[in-house]
C-alpha cells in the first residue's frame, strides 16, 4: 500500500527554493511566524552538499521548523519524515524530527508523541540524516504514534545550547506503510488503528475502527494481548495472531466467521472460547447456531450456561450448538455436592419443602431422596428467606418432618441458571462424560429442547436431567447413551439416562446401554419409537429393573417399534401427592404396539410390563398391547405382565378398554390375551358349564364379560340328541372371579369357544 500512488496523496513539502513563507518557526499553524519574516533563518542558494538549503540560527531552547501545509494522517498509513542537516558553527546541538498533531476543526490533539529521537551533531560540516516514522499504530519502529489526528504540521527541532548555526536540506516525507504490512492485499491491522496489545489498555475502539475501515478486507489481530473492555462486533472476516481478554459480561461477535475455532484463536482457551461464543450466540451473532467444527473442548469444570450470558435469564429464539465434543477432565469441580437437611412436607403445598434447615447449603438442581420420595425428584428453586424449596414433583408419602438427602450432580452443560429456555438444540455432539461428569441439566422452565445425533459416553450419574418444566415437548432423536456402569450388576446400578417432568416428549431411534433406568417420565403425551435399550448384565438369574418408568397413571403414551432388552416398562403413580384414587384419572392411555421384548438368563418371575399403584382404588381404563414379540433366551418366564402390589393392588372390578391381542410369545409359559378365546369341551352332559379364564387373562384379571359363545359342532343332550337352544352366561364366577358359567336349558355336552374379557367393553 502506498497512498501517494493509490490515492494521489501529496506528502512531499515544497523545496526551500520556492520560498520560506510556508515554513514556520512555530507550530506551523495558520498565523504562526515564518522563516520569511522571523530573521533567524535564511535561504542559502548554493551549498556544496545540499545545493540550495535553509540556514537556521538557534536562538531558543527548542528552535522549530514546521511545514505549514497540512500533511494528511490516515489510519494504517505510516509516514517517514527525513531531513539531512549539518552544523556549520557554534555550540553543537541536537536535532530531531518533530510535528504538531491536528484534529477535526483545526484543534490540537493533545497527548501524542510529537517528537522523534534526537541526534547530537558532533562535527562541523558533516552531513547527518535525521529520520522518524509517524503513524496511528503502536508498532515497533514507529517513533511518533498519533491517535485521533487527521493531519500534521511536520518538520524538525533544534535543542541544546543556543548559538548553533545549522543548515537543513529540503525535507522529505514518504509513505513507508509497506514496511509494516506483510500481506498488502485485503488486510487491516488493529494496531494501525491504535490498538496497543499490552493486555491492559482498552483496545475496543481500535477494533471497531479497524472493522469499520475494512470494508470487506480481513481484520488482522497481530501478535499481542488485547484487552477489550466493552462489547465489540466485527462485521468483516477476522484473523488472530494475538489473543484478547474481556470482562465476563462483555461480548465479542465475529459475524463473518462466527465459529468455535475463531473464538479459540481469539481467547487461547477452549473452555473460555466456548463460553464467549455461546454468549455471542444468545446476544446476536447473525447466525442460528454455533459450529464447533468437530473440535474437542476439554472442560475442567461444569459450564454454567446462563452465567456465560448473565444478562439473560430467559431465551426463546431457536439456537443450535453443533458438531463437536465436550470432554470432562478429572478434578474436584466434578464431585457431587451432598447435603442432608431436615424439612417438613404437607400435602397443602405438594411441591414444597418448608422449614428446611441450612437451606443456603441446598443447591438448585439437587436430587431429593428420602422416605416417601419418588424417583427423579429435584430441587427446582430455593427461597432462603422463607426457608423453603420447590420440588419438581410432589411426594407420595412424606407428610411431616424428616431428614432428606440432596445430591447435586455436576453436568458438562448446565442450563439450570436460566429461568426459562426454549427452542434450543444440540446436534452431533459427543458428551464424553468418562465416568467423571453428568451430561446436560435443563432449565427449570421452557419448551422444545432438542438433542439430535449425539453421544452420551459414560455419564457418571445422569445423561439428561430435567429439574422442572424445561423438558416440555423435548425431542431426543438418534442418540446413543452408553452407561458408565457397563460392568456393574443391575442390582447395584444408580445411573439414569433421561428424566422428564412435563408433557409431549419424543424419544426416537436411540440406543441405550446398561443404565439403571433409561428414562423416568412423569408427563403425558410421551412418544417412544424406534429405540433399542438393553439394560441387562452377565449375572446368572440376574435382577432386572425398569428400562422406562412412567410415573403418571393416565400417561397418554405410545411405545412403537422399540427393542426392549432385559428390562421392563414400569407404570406407577409415585409422583402424586395423593396416590389413592380420587378425582383424577386412573391408569390408562397406554399403547404398546409392534415392539420387540427380549430377555435372557432370568428367573420365571420376570415380567416385561409392570403396573405399580402407590395408592388404593386404581384400575386400568385404557391399555393396548398389540402385535408385539415377547421372547426369552436361556430362560422361561411365567407371563409377560404383572401388578406390583407393594403398596396396593388394582381394582379388577373396574377394568375397561383393555386390548391384549396379536402378540407372539416365545419362552412364556402363560400367554395372555384380552379378549381371550377359550375352547371348552364338556364331555359329560351338564346343565351348567364352567369355563376358566385364569391365568390367561392379563394381570390375572376377572372374567367380567362374555362377548361370544360359538359351538364347535353339535350340542347334544345326555341321550346324544342334537340340541338347538342357546345358553346364557354368568360372569365373575369362582373364588378369583376368573370363570364364566354357561347355563343350558337341559343338561348338554359338546365343544364351545367362548370369547371372554377381563374388562368392560362398553
Amino acid at each position: 500500500m502506498n497512498k501517494v500512488i493509490t490515492d494521489g496523496l501529496v506528502l512531499m513539502p515544497p523545496p526551500f527554493v520556492n520560498g520560506l513563507a510556508v515554513w514556520s518557526s512555530g507550530d506551523g499553524t495558520p498565523g504562526s511566524d515564518t522563516y520569511a519574516t522571523s530573521g533567524t533563518g535564511a535561504f542559502v542558494p548554493a551549498d556544496q552538499n545540499f545545493n540550495s538549503c535553509l540556514e537556521i540560527l538557534k536562538t531558543q531552547t527548542v528552535t522549530k521548523l514546521r511545514f505549514m501545509g497540512e500533511t494528511t494522517i490516515l489510519p494504517g498509513c505510516y509516514l517517514q519524515v527525513r531531513a539531512r542537516v549539518k552544523q556549520v558553527s557554534g555550540p553543537f546541538c541536537l536535532v530531531r524530527i518533530a510535528g504538531w498533531a491536528g484534529g477535526a476543526g483545526g484543534g490540537h490533539v493533545a497527548g501524542q508523541v510529537e517528537v522523534g529521537p534526537a541526534t547530537l551533531l558532533t562535527t562541523y560540516g558533516e552531513v547527518v540524516e535525521i529520520t522518524a516514522i509517524l503513524g496511528t499504530g503502536f508498532r515497533t519502529g514507529v517513533d511518533m504514534t498519533w491517535q485521533g489526528a487527521i493531519y500534521g504540521h511536520l518538520g524538525l527541532d533544534l535543542t541544546g545550547t543556543n548559538g548553533a548555526v545549522v543548515r537543513v536540506d529540503d525535507l522529505e516525507i514518504e509513505d513507508v506503510t509497506s514496511v509494516f504490512l506483510r500481506d498488502m492485499i485485503g488486510v487491516v491491522d488493529v494496531r494501525d488503528y491504535g490498538a496497543k496489545g499490552d493486555g491492559v489498555t482498552d483496545d475496543s475502539a481500535a477494533f471497531e475502527a479497524a472493522d469499520a475501515d475494512a470494508m470487506g478486507r480481513e481484520v488482522l489481530v497481530s501478535a499481542g494481548v488485547y484487552h477489550l473492555a466493552n462489547h465489540v462486533t466485527i462485521e468483516n472476516q477476522i484473523r488472530f495472531e494475538g489473543t484478547i481478554t474481556m470482562p465476563t459480561d462483555k461480548r465479542v461477535v465475529f459475524q463473518k466467521n462466527y465459529d468455535f475455532p475463531t473464538y479459540v484463536d481469539a481467547f487461547g482457551s477452549e473452555e473460555l472460547a466456548f463460553k464467549k461464543a455461546f454468549q455471542a450466540l444468545l446476544a446476536f451473532s447473525d447466525h442460528d447456531g454455533l459450529d464447533l467444527a468437530g473440535r474437542r473442548i476439554a472442560l475442567t469444570a461444569p459450564v454454567d450456561m446462563q452465567a456465560a450470558e448473565a444478562s439473560k435469564t430467559s431465551y426463546a429464539t431457536r439456537r443450535v450448538i453443533r458438531n463437536g465434543q465436550f470432554e470432562a477432565i478429572a478434578g474436584p469441580a466434578w464431585t457431587p455436592t451432598v447435603v442432608t437437611s431436615q424439612a417438613a412436607y404437607a400435602t397443602t403445598q405438594p411441591t414444597k419443602l418448608t422449614n428446611v434447615v441450612n437451606i443456603a447449603n441446598v443447591p438448585v438442581g439437587s436430587l431429593v431422596t428420602g422416605a416417601g420420595v419418588g424417583r427423579e425428584v429435584y430441587v427446582r428453586d430455593v427461597n432462603i428467606a422463607q426457608q423453603s424449596l420447590t420440588l419438581s414433583q410432589p411426594l407420595y408419602d412424606a407428610v411431616g418432618t424428616q431428614t432428606y438427602t440432596f445430591t447435586r450432580f455436576k453436568y458438562l452443560l448446565d442450563f439450570s441458571g436460566f429461568q426459562s429456555l426454549s427452542q434450543f438444540e444440540l446436534q452431533q455432539i459427543d458428551f464424553r462424560c468418562d465416568s467423571i461428569a453428568s451430561g446436560i441439566m435443563l432449565s427449570p422452565s421452557g419448551s422444545i429442547f432438542m438433542v439430535r445425533d449425539s453421544f452420551f459416553t459414560q455419564p457418571k450419574d445422569r445423561a439428561i436431567t430435567s429439574i422442572g418444566d424445561g423438558c416440555q415437548g423435548m425431542l431426543i432423536d438418534r442418540c446413543q447413551f452408553l452407561s458408565s456402569e457397563l460392568e456393574v450388576p443391575v442390582a447395584l446400578r444408580t445411573s439414569v439416562g433421561i428424566n422428564v417432568n412435563a408433557n409431549d416428549p419424543k424419544i426416537r431411534d436411540c440406543r441405550v446401554v446398561r443404565f439403571n433406568h433409561f428414562a423416568v417420565l412423569c408427563g403425558t403425551g410421551n412418544l417412544i419409537t424406534g429405540n433399542h435399550w438393553f439394560l441387562g448384565d452377565d449375572q446368572p438369574l440376574g435382577v432386572r429393573k425398569a428400562g422406562i418408568v412412567l410415573t403418571q397413571p393416565n400417561c397418554k403414551t405410545i411405545f412403537t417399534g422399540n427393542y426392549i432388552d432385559n428390562n421392563f416398562i414400569e407404570w406407577t403413580n409415585e409422583h402424586e401427592w395423593s396416590p389413592d384414587l380420587g378425582s383424577q384419572f386412573s391408569f390408562g392411555g397406554m399403547t404398546i404396539t409392534g415392539n420387540i421384548f427380549t430377555t435372557n438368563d432370568v428367573g420365571a418371575w420376570f415380567r416385561w410390563l409392570v403396573i405399580k399403584p402407590y395408592g388404593t382404588g386404581h384400575y386400568i381404563q385404557g391399555l393396548s398391547v398389540v402385535s408385539n414379540v415377547f421372547r426369552t433366551v436361556a430362560a422361561t418366564i411365567d407371563r409377560v405382565e404383572a401388578v406390583d402390589t407393594t403398596f396396593a393392588d388394582l381394582d379388577f372390578s373396574r377394568m375397561k378398554n383393555i386390548t391384549f391381542a396379536a402378540n407372539t410369545f416365545n419362552g412364556v409359559t402363560t400367554p395372555t390375551s384380552n379378549p381371550l378365546t377359550v375352547e371348552h369341551t364338556q364331555a359329560t352332559a351338564a346343565k351348567s358349564w364352567t369355563i376358566e379364564g385364569a391365568p390367561s387373562l392379563p394381570f390375572g384379571g376377572r372374567a367380567r364379560e362374555a362377548d361370544a359363545v360359538v359351538p364347535q359342532g353339535a350340542i347334544r343332550d345326555a341321550a346324544n340328541v342334537e340340541l338347538h337352544d342357546f345358553p346364557y352366561a354368568d360372569t365373575n364366577i369362582g373364588p378369583a372371579q376368573s370363570q364364566i358359567r354357561l347355563t343350558w336349558k337341559v343338561a348338554s355336552k359338546g365343544i364351545v369357544r367362548v370369547v371372554m374379557r377381563m374388562d368392560a367393553s362398553l
